[in-house]
């Protein structure tokens, strides 16, 4: 049975490592999202890398992330990751996240990364300097937490949501079986 609106606006907000490892996974997991889409998506292009191309094929990575996070955040509060790390993601008051709400904080969630991009494209940083510029933005915006009293990130602040850690799950206690 799930957790009950109170039960989760009573649950403490998971450390800022937990989610940080959570999302590893989470990446491990939109690289699998991605997979079939970009296949289909080579195949049809000629695997082409000319500039209207290349955007498209970020516009796609954008749209099928989009429909992976906001389908599982408004379905459950729950991505596979989120799932295995015990995170759920709920309104302010506890409450099930949304449609609209899903939709803010995804857009709101590309902060983790639009600033580095920007800063990419207007110093024109090219390989590694554009990852160490991506890698410092995430950094920078994993901070934001700890501005934060409950520990959310800046994102959920602005959506109106929050992130919660639930208990572990209890065991069945085994009856034990009498000789007769």
């Amino acid at each position: 049975m799930p957790p009950s609106k109170e039960a989760l606006s009573s649950y403490p907000a998971p450390t800022v490592k937990r989610r940080l490892i959570s999302m590893v996974y989470e990446l491990l997991l939109a690289f699998a999202v991605l997979f079939l889409p970009f296949l289909v998506f080579e195949v049809a292009t000629g695997a082409s890398h000319t500039p209207v191309v290349e955007h498209m094929r970020q516009a796609l990575a954008f749209i099928v992330l989009g429909i992976y996070f906001i389908h599982q955040w408004s379905r459950k509060g729950q991505t596979l990751a989120m799932q295995t790390w015990r995170i759920r993601l709920v309104t302010a008051g506890g409450e099930a996240l949304p449609l609209k709400m899903a939709v803010l904080r995804y857009l709101l969630s590309w902060m983790w990364v639009l600033p580095a991009l920007v800063l990419d494209f207007a110093l024109q940083l090219q390989r590694w300097h554009a990852l160490y510029a991506i890698l410092g933005g995430i950094a920078l915006w994993s901070l934001t937490a700890f501005f934060d009293r409950d520990r959310q990130f800046l994102h959920d602040k602005l959506a109106g949501t929050r992130l919660v850690q639930l208990p572990k799950p209890t065991k069945a206690a085994s009856v034990p079986q009498q000789a007769s």
